[in-house]
């Protein structure tokens, strides 16, 4: 990754910064208003990073102490510590056969009577099914929140991912495909009530400045954080073009390659390429070789979530529960990706990919 912070996002900080309120300033509003319409929800609130948006969201859905929040196993583990901090309790459903993201057949499986949200996450900026999801949530009768902390700028069938659940939950951490120069996030949603509790969710309960509605959080953003981010948003449409690009160079470097399974095209959905993610069970030779010739691989993710310490002792989960999730975590590498990355860059590390699974 490689975080953009250029003359007109610096430019803007310092404006922020001399004539505006340093926490909730105007740009901060601005801000929220821009990114609600880039969405095509009707409201945008802005907290102090992405997870806190997920948490803040399922408390203004109602969701708290004994209820218990659906989600997958196979995402970074802010997902789950989002319900956790709202008192719920995260359970899982594994994830598609053929993908990464969270499985429509297997969450209608593990609906229990205590579900009171259901949390998919649009990981690598891939939309979900969200139409299966959608269905499934209001057959139940229990709210969809999506976790596009991944996904700015994402559709499915031509609506932007966020605007589609309850609630739409994004993150502005350095990594992303928009940053804030900082932690920041935010919820969107076109629901007037969850807009209301989460504004005064993510500043201490407030109703007015000296009464409270509510037990809440300091999780505001910074107004020099969303000076920039007012900036970054107007580039984001651009940039994820760049990175389709990238993306659908890599798919033809790699297409023949037996050892090598690739995210599915898109379909109904149009992924922003957040991560370009390969499978491999060769994975570990793949990630050695690349960074012996000087390219840096990651991986996204090494654990499960239900096999991360603490939630191995909540749920009393072992090896095996989610299978799928588990090979995933054996299996996955990202590959260089970022707007910028050229052709030559791309070639380059699509060959030692080749290279690293033709060596004996």
């Amino acid at each position: 990754m490689q975080p953009a912070l250029d003359t007109e996002m610096l430019e803007a900080a310092l404006l922020a910064l001399q004539n505006e309120k340093f926490v909730l300033g105007e740009s901060v509003h601005r801000f929220e208003e821009e990114f609600a319409k880039f969405c095509g929800a009707r409201y945008a609130v802005s907290t102090g990073s992405g997870t806190a948006a997920l948490q803040i969201a399922l408390q203004a859905l109602g969701v708290g102490r004994g209820d218990s929040v659906l989600t997958t196993p196979f995402s970074f583990f802010a997902t789950a510590n989002a319900a956790v901090h709202a008192e719920a309790r995260p359970d899982f459903a594994d994830t598609e056969m053929d993908g990464f993201n969270i499985s429509p057949t297997e969450a209608r499986n593990r609906i229990s009577s205590s579900t009171r949200a259901i949390v998919h996450v649009h990981l690598y900026g891939h939309p979900c099914q969200m139409d299966k999801l959608s269905d499934l949530a209001k057959e139940k009768g229990i709210p969809l929140v999506e976790d596009a902390c991944q996904a700015h700028g994402s559709e499915y069938k031509g609506k932007r991912v966020g605007s589609i659940g309850d609630a739409g939950c994004f993150s502005f951490y350095p990594s992303k495909n928009m940053t804030v120069a900082g932690d920041g996030g935010m919820i969107v949603t076109s629901n007037d009530d969850v807009a209301e509790a989460a504004r005064s969710l993510r500043d201490c309960g407030r109703e007015t400045k000296y009464t409270m509605a509510r037990i809440g959080y300091t999780s505001r953003l910074n107004t020099v954080n969303a000076a920039i981010g007012r900036v970054q948003l107007r580039h984001l449409d651009k940039w994820n073009e760049e990175r389709r690009k990238i993306a659908s160079l890599y798919r033809k470097q790699l297409a023949t390659v037996p050892q090598v399974a690739l995210l599915p095209e898109d379909n109904d959905g149009l992924s922003v390429h957040h991560l370009f993610v390969i499978r491999s069970a060769e994975r570990d030779r793949v990630a050695d070789w690349l960074l012996k010739h000087g390219v840096e691989t990651g991986i996204h993710y090494p654990v499960p979530i239900h096999l991360q310490p603490p939630y191995r002792r909540m749920g009393n989960y072992s090896e095996g529960a989610f299978p799928r999730s588990e090979q995933l975590a054996k299996e996955v590498l990202s590959l260089p990706m970022y707007p910028g990355l050229s052709e030559e860059d791309v070639t380059y590390i699509s060959s030692l990919v080749r290279e690293a699974l033709s060596v004996s």
